[in-house]
């Protein structure tokens, strides 16, 4: 099964899979204002960095408690590990992508992605709502009897040592746009550059301007020529741990297993012994 999934499917999806909006923008607005001005009926807003991250330190989107991610999944509805989960956001599935792996690595089997996002949602004709998804009773993390319980570990996950032995004897992907790879600009850390070793692999490449993944054959004819194969051992990581999601998504399509790297770069420089490369692709 696909980790994407189209309008046309979710239309006809039976039983209706749990919905979340995982709307967010690194810059703002907030994404709960973007989800309470109108989103897919149904939808359950989960909020990028408080349910998706921990509080920051090391790195800006360090993993959530299991405990966390139990109380959020319960919340929306989801009862077992296989409980049926479609996440999406605003268009590229960016943050998605991020729900998607997280979810993922702490026991979900079945999430996929919206492929376009609510953008794609609206492209066909199909209406917004300002309704909140239903509550859903036993989503206290406490309550044994609330059904899904989050428990970490069902991903492969790199730590700074291993996206440095990636780097080395693999293929690591860096996720960000160029001129952060290259050092020439840091919006966002304290520290500009890349991992020694890493390729330049823009995330923002890997979908088309409406915000849809490229088809499979195009992303494999893409990572590819950066290296990454079947056989091939294949890290990626960026600024935080949530393009790097997408990454990884997007390598999956191309049937191109990945490990993330979810402290990323932010991570990366918090030790000073840890060495740091400039330089264009």
């Amino acid at each position: 099964m696909s980790s994407l999934i189209t309008v046309d499917e979710l239309r006809a999806a039976d039983p209706k899979p749990v919905l979340i909006d995982v709307t967010w923008n690194l810059a703002g607005p907030p994404g709960k204002e973007v989800y309470d001005v109108g989103h897919l009926p149904g939808a359950h807003f989960v909020d990028l960095d408080t349910e998706l991250a921990g509080p920051p330190g090391p790195g800006r989107h360090p993993l959530p408690e299991a405990t966390t991610v139990t109380a959020t999944l319960r919340r929306a509805g989801v009862t077992s590990a296989d409980t049926p989960v479609v996440v999406y956001d605003a268009s590229t599935s960016m943050a998605a992508a991020r729900a998607w792996w997280v979810f993922r690595y702490f026991g979900l089997t079945n999430v996929r992605v919206l492929d376009g996002g609510q953008a794609a949602w609206q492209a066909t004709g199909e209406a917004l709502t300002t309704e909140v998804g239903p509550t859903t009773a036993g989503s206290s993390p406490d309550d044994l009897s609330g059904g899904f319980t989050a428990t970490p570990g069902h991903l492969p996950m790199l730590d700074a040592d291993g996206a440095a032995a990636v780097a080395a004897s693999g293929v690591l992907l860096d996720a960000r746009a160029p001129e952060r790879f290259a050092g020439e600009v840091e919006p966002m850390d304290p520290v500009a550059g890349h991992i020694p070793g890493a390729t330049s692999a823009p995330t923002t490449q890997n979908v088309d301007e409406t915000g849809h993944f490229l088809p499979a054959a195009e992303l494999r004819e893409r990572f590819e020529k950066l290296g990454a194969t079947a056989s091939t051992e294949v890290g990626v990581y960026c600024g935080s741990g949530v393009t790097a999601a997408h990454e990884a998504l997007a390598l999956e399509v191309a049937g191109l297993p990945a490990t993330v790297y979810i402290g990323s770069w932010s991570e990366w420089i918090t030790d000073p012994t840890r060495p740091i490369a400039t330089g264009k692709p």
